[in-house]
Order: C-alpha cells, then sequence, then structure tokens
C-alpha cells in the first residue's frame, strides 16, 4: 500500500468517526449538544482536524442525513420484500418508515427538519436522498391508481407519513394508535 492509499484511508477513517460521534452525541443528547469543541474532545483530535473534514456542523448534519438515507431506504426494501401483496407491502413500508423514525430520531431530524445543506427534489440531489426516495416509489408505485402520477403520489404518501412520524414524535398524537394510523393511510391514501 502506497502513502498515499494509507493516508487517504485514515481520512477516510476520522471522517467515519466524526460522523458515528456526531450521531451518537445527537442521538443521546440532541444536536444542540453536538458542537466541534465537543467532537474533537470525544474523538481525541483537534478542532482544525474536523475543519479538514468538514466546514462546520451544517455539512456534519449532512453526512449524518445521507448514511441515514441509505439506511432508511434498506430497511424500507428490506420490509417490504419480505411482505405478499400490495397492501401488505405498503403496510410494511409505513411501519419501516415509522419505525426508523422512531428508532433514530436525530438521524431523521437531520434528514428531514435540519439544514444539512442537501438539495433535495432537485437535478443534484445527492444518491443517497434519490435512493430512500426510489425505495418509496417502487412499493407505491404500484398502488397510485389510474391516472395519478406515481411520482406525486408517492410524495403525499410520504408527506403523510413524514406527518405522523413527526406528530406522534412530538407527542401531539398519542402513540399507542399508531397501527391504526397506519391501517387508515394505507385503506383510505392507497386504497387498498
Amino acid at each position: 500500500m502506497s502513502v498515499q492509499e494509507r493516508k487517504e484511508r485514515e481520512r477516510a477513517g476520522r471522517e467515519r468517526l466524526i460522523v458515528a460521534t456526531a450521531r451518537e452525541l445527537a442521538e443521546q443528547q440532541g444536536w444542540d449538544a453536538v458542537t466541534t469543541r465537543r467532537l474533537a474532545e470525544r474523538i481525541e483530535y483537534s478542532q482544525p482536524v474536523l475543519y479538514s473534514h468538514f466546514r462546520g456542523k451544517r455539512e456534519i448534519i449532512g453526512a449524518v442525513a445521507l448514511q441515514g438515507a441509505s439506511e432508511m431506504a434498506v430497511a424500507m426494501r428490506a420490509a417490504t420484500a419480505a411482505a405478499d401483496g400490495p397492501r401488505a407491502r405498503v403496510t410494511a413500508l409505513a411501519r419501516a418508515y415509522l419505525a426508523f423514525a422512531e428508532r433514530h430520531p436525530a438521524v431523521y431530524d437531520a434528514l428531514f427538519q435540519l439544514d444539512g445543506g442537501l438539495a433535495y427534489a432537485q437535478e443534484d440531489t445527492p444518491e443517497p436522498l434519490k435512493d430512500a426516495f426510489a425505495a418509496l416509489l417502487e412499493c407505491l408505485s404500484e398502488v397510485a391508481g389510474d391516472g395519478v402520477h406515481p411520482g406525486l403520489f408517492t410524495e403525499t404518501f410520504w408527506a403523510a407519513l413524514h406527518g405522523l412520524a413527526t406528530l406522534t414524535r412530538t407527542r401531539r398524537l398519542p402513540p399507542e394508535d399508531t397501527e391504526r394510523r397506519v391501517e387508515l393511510l394505507v385503506d383510505r391514501l392507497a386504497m387498498l
């Protein structure tokens, strides 16, 4: 291995450590607790080392969001692959989405609430974000209905899921009724 390859591998390792540490800190204490000073202390590198990887917290949030989008896509595809029939797939998709949001609130915030400097629904949208949307679209396009644009239907269904995730997490909706809400969403919006 060349010196250059070793340095690149070490740099990539430091970057993964920064992102993992930021994510862990955010999940434990919230995003307000994630500062470059705290991250530097936790990973035992200087703040200039952090800034050599990320220009600031915004870029770190973006990196966590991209990682989370990839994980969310995997979770949704795994859930829908194990389901038999359109109704079961859409229900599994909704459950997987809501479970991800509940299990990883800081990652979910990085994806959909905080400014991570990422472009959404644009030509230059990063691939992990496009792939997460594609995981929704793959399942929902088969139930969009005649004359309904699959992408538009997927955006609407996603908006409903996001609303359920956000309102349940902030205790505006009682969590014990989540399953009934999923059933209603599948029955009425997907009309299955």
